[in-house]
């Protein structure tokens, strides 16, 4: 702990001198699995990138303290070393528990204990005025429940102490296939109810096909199960996986795989985005292809490429929660106006309002007691090649998901203006929350997450910037950068 307490003395004095003199500044933690790109100028920045390590697992209250930018994977194989693993883990192992906490992320084990944030015990936060204090449920409420979703916009998360439980050795895989968006979504609610189920999620490949995947934890398996691995380069996609496993079938279909094969199962490809870069660079997909390339198609490799292609700016990459009962509207929305496969499906059962405060998912106040269900739904795909085009469909992405009651996870792309912004979170509580612990000059959460539309125009104000803009935009010029300037940085090493 002396390490750790040295490091956020250090933090500590650097944001009580911005503070002195009112200067907003912005965090540095290392590479991000995050689809924002942001720059950071290095004499308004706080470098928590030394906060990285797991300091204390305690068995008997199964608990473990950890610094902010520790990533699920190093989490996991720290906790599991104990018997022991957290009770919601991003499916992407260079998440951080920082960024998870601030940021707001859950997984298919959401719908018995919600998102990530609501597994955590307590914070140790310096406040933007340098000062530092621990926030809980019992200890300054309202900065604990507050920090969780606002993006670090209060203050600068240092320590986490999260609940843990016992890990097993397997998870026991049932692949329900499901004919349609109403048989999938049923199903989902029905396996959300059956107490063994310890992770629901499920994907639709088509609006008439589709699979629901429950896991049990366990170690001591069915004789003649299967073990499945997902995390090698010569293991399949989890999603083709589960393609294949159900395709023609109309029973169930059992399996089993290693813990940490399930928990990471989304890693390679993250989830089936990956085959886009097949399609971009016009390679065939197969099982061959995928394990030649296969160092490259983790998310770190991919994320990092993704910022230096500039190739968010083409995909639409958004997560949204919708109530459990109008996630089939939203699901033949998207068939409809955008017409791409597949969708993720996670349920969440949430006891508490959202993070941030949102109007659009108050809904009708739910019997006491009982939780509030939505279902996360992942719109990931190509998006017009017009840029302008492009923002315009997902801003109709967004608007609907508002009509249906339903919010939008903000890690994502966020092209709301600022009034719309404000008019859906509620500005008064954040205000309020901001003064009271010294927070106001803080660069806000809007400021954090909105999309930079002046990014995605073209430069032809002279003859070079027209060049420059006639060959990023020639095939495949943008891509091949994205994938030299990964190979520069050496991110592709972190696959390993």
């Amino acid at each position: 702990m002396d390490e750790h307490s040295g490091t956020v003395a250090q933090i500590s004095s650097r944001v009580s001198t911005f503070y002195q003199s009112k200067t907003p500044f912005r965090l540095y933690h290392g590479s991000t699995n995050s689809t924002q790109s942001r720059k950071v100028d290095p004499n308004r920045m706080v470098d928590t990138s030394r906060l990285n390590h797991v300091l204390k697992v305690n068995t008997k209250n199964k608990t473990c303290l950890v610094e902010p930018n520790v990533p699920m994977d190093q989490l996991v194989d720290a906790t599991m070393a104990y018997g022991l693993v957290p009770p919601v883990v991003m499916e992407f192992p260079g998440i951080t528990v920082g960024g998870g906490f601030a940021g707001t992320a859950g997984e298919s084990s959401g719908f018995r204990y919600g998102f990530f944030e609501d597994t955590v015990n307590w914070i140790e936060i310096v406040l933007a005025n340098g000062e530092t204090v621990t926030a809980s449920p019992n200890e300054h409420a309202d900065l604990f429940y507050g920090a969780a979703g606002t993006f670090g916009t209060l203050g600068v998360t240092t320590l986490l102490e999260l609940r843990l439980i016992d890990a097993k050795k397997y998870v026991e895989l049932t692949y329900h296939p499901t004919s349609s968006t109403e048989e999938a979504l049923s199903t989902l609610q029905l396996a959300c109810k059956v107490d063994s189920n310890d992770y629901v999620d499920g994907v639709l490949f088509a609006k008439d096909r589709g699979v629901i995947v429950t896991g049990r934890l366990t170690d001591d398996l069915t004789p003649g199960t299967a073990v499945q691995h997902f995390s090698r380069p010569q293991d399949p996609w989890f999603y083709v996986h589960a393609d294949r496993t159900t395709r023609g079938s109309f029973e169930p279909v059992k399996e089993a795989t290693l813990l940490r094969d399930y928990l990471f199962r989304y890693d390679r490809g993250a989830f089936w985005t990956g085959k886009y870069a097949f399609d971009y660079f016009m390679v065939p997909f197969n099982r061959i292809t995928r394990y030649c390339l296969d160092y490259f198609l983790h998310t770190r490799v991919m994320y990092h490429a993704l910022h230096a292609s500039g190739h968010a700016k083409k995909y639409m990459i958004q997560d949204l929660l919708l109530p459990e009962d109008t996630a089939g509207q939203f699901v033949d929305y998207v068939s409809k106006d955008f017409g791409f496969w597949p969708l993720w499906l996670c349920p969440f059962t949430l006891e508490r309002e959202l993070s941030l405060h949102p109007r659009v998912a108050e809904g009708e106040k739910e019997d006491e007691g009982v939780g509030k269900r939505y279902v996360n739904i992942g719109v990931w795909g190509p998006g017009s090649t017009t840029y302008s085009r492009f923002v315009d469909q997902n801003r109709q992405l967004e608007r609907r998901v508002r009509d249906l009651g339903g919010v939008k996870w903000l890690y994502a792309q966020a092209y709301y203006t600022e009034d719309e912004f404000r008019e859906i979170y509620d500005q008064k509580w954040y205000n309020d929350l901001r003064g009271k612990y010294h927070a106001a000059h803080l660069p806000t959460v809007f400021e954090k997450v909105k999309i930079d539309l002046s990014a995605g125009q073209a430069d032809t104000s002279s003859w070079s910037g027209w060049a420059r803009n006639i060959a990023w935009n020639t095939w495949p010029v943008s891509g091949l950068y994205g994938v030299l300037a990964t190979l520069k940085g050496r991110e592709y090493l972190l696959a390993k």
